[in-house]
Formats: C-alpha cells, structure tokens, sequence
C-alpha cells in the first residue's frame, strides 16, 4: 500500500476500520434525565480547569437510540456536569458506557466522548421508565421515573439538550507522556423534539471500581425528564491545549 494510500485511512485496524465514516444522524433517540445535587468537593475532584462548577449538579442520562446511521441500535449511559467556561455554560462528559463498540471506538478516536463499553438499558415498568446500567454482571445505576406524568415544554426540552459540551482529549505518546492533551467542545445540531415530559424520578448509584459513578453521590434529585428526538451530533473544536508552553 502506498503512502498516500495509507493516509486515506484513519482508523485502526488499517483495512477493516472499527466504524464507518459517517456523520450519525439519530432517529428516534430517546432521554431519560435526572438532574441531582452532589458533594462540591467530589465535583472539583474531578472537573478539570478552566472549566468552572457553579452549581454541585450532575445530570445521570440513558438514551436509546434504535436507529444510527453507520453504527446500528445501541443504549447509553453517563454522567454529564453542568460547567462554565469564558461566560459560555454547557456540560463536561464525565463518564459514557454503551454496549456498542463502533460509536465506542468511533466517540474516543475521532471525537473525545469518554466512552467504555457497559450494558445500559432504558425500559416501561409498571407504569414507571426505568434506566439501567450494569457492569458486567453487576448493577451500578437504577433511575425511575413517572411514566409520561406531565408533558415538558419542547423549546425547554431542546436546551436541556443542545447545550455546548466539553470532553478532555488525551492521546499518549510511545513514551508514556501525552501526545494530545486538550479540552475540546461540541453540540447538538438539527433537532426535532417529538415528545417531551417531566416527572417524579428517584436514581440510586451503587459502588464499583471499574464504573465509579456513585464517586459524584445522588445528595437531592432536582429535576427529570424524558425526551424522543432525532438529532445530529457536530464535530469537536479545540479550546484549550493543556501542553501548549509545556517542556518537550
């Protein structure tokens, strides 16, 4: 294979790429939110600067998403943190597991989404919407939620959604040190609200090692929601390089 040749190619394995090149548009995607209060202290443990915590918030999300352009049905669970950076608010990703590895590995190499695989599910139950994440075979996060009790205002809907989030690319060197270390931004674009609701929701985190989302602990639940939207995900863009000066 050619040089020029192998610079058409940007992913690894070199001639059976983990993804496809495509832009994802979701179809159908579906949000189960719930906004909690936590400990500051765990907040700042973890947040890197220059973003700034106002509030001690964390929003705990689920997504179902049944259809993806190159990628195929998958679910997803994380944490997002609501942050300030240069007077813009938005949101650092914290932590994403899903149980597909394409948008795992296609998230972490072309973008900066802090992806690991999981098993993440988002369910009706008994008149309740229930999002799940296991790790292995341990469950590490149950959210419950009142199935469509209120309907939400869909412009409100779109701007808990469509806010700028922040993501840390760090991509080491042979050496052991970065190569790439920097905070990089992105957001939602082409959304169309179909459905949007609100209600009483309860969310328990369970301790583990490997999925430590009970680090930031559910103190007050302050707010849920349950959004059905198609949407796109943009590109990232760089903001702040964290070895720009540093000492090669």
């Amino acid at each position: 294979m050619r040089t020029e040749d192998v610079r058409q190619h940007l992913t690894t394995p070199l001639t059976s790429p983990a993804y496809a090149p495509v832009i994802p548009r979701f179809t159908d995607r579906e949000y189960l939110n719930v906004v909690y209060r936590t400990d500051p202290e765990a907040l700042r443990a973890v947040v890197p600067e220059p973003l700034r915590i106002a509030e001690p918030l964390v929003r705990f999300e689920v997504m179902k998403m049944g259809d993806v352009s190159g990628y195929g049905p998958y679910t997803e669970a994380g944490q997002a943190i609501p942050v300030g950076f240069e007077g813009e608010q938005g949101e650092y990703l914290h932590a994403m597991y899903l149980d597909n590895f394409p948008a795992t590995a296609s998230g972490r190499e072309v973008s900066a989404y802090p992806k690991v695989l999981g098993s993440p599910s988002l369910t009706v139950d008994s008149g309740a919407l229930v999002g799940t994440l296991d790790h292995g075979s341990l469950r590490v996060a149950t959210a419950t939620m009142g199935y469509k009790h209120h309907e939400l205002d869909r412009d409100e809907a779109r701007a808990q959604i469509t806010v700028p989030t922040f993501m840390l690319k760090t991509i080491p060197g042979y050496d052991g040190a970065p190569r790439v270390q920097e905070l990089v931004r992105t957001r939602i674009t082409d959304v169309t609200v179909k459905q949007a609701w609100t209600g009483p929701a309860r969310l328990q985190l369970f301790q583990h090692v490997l999925a430590p989302l009970a680090d930031l602990p559910v103190m007050e639940v302050v707010s849920a929601s349950h959004i059905l939207t198609d949407l796109t995900l943009a590109g990232v863009e760089p903001v702040h390089d964290y070895l720009k000066g540093a000492a090669s």
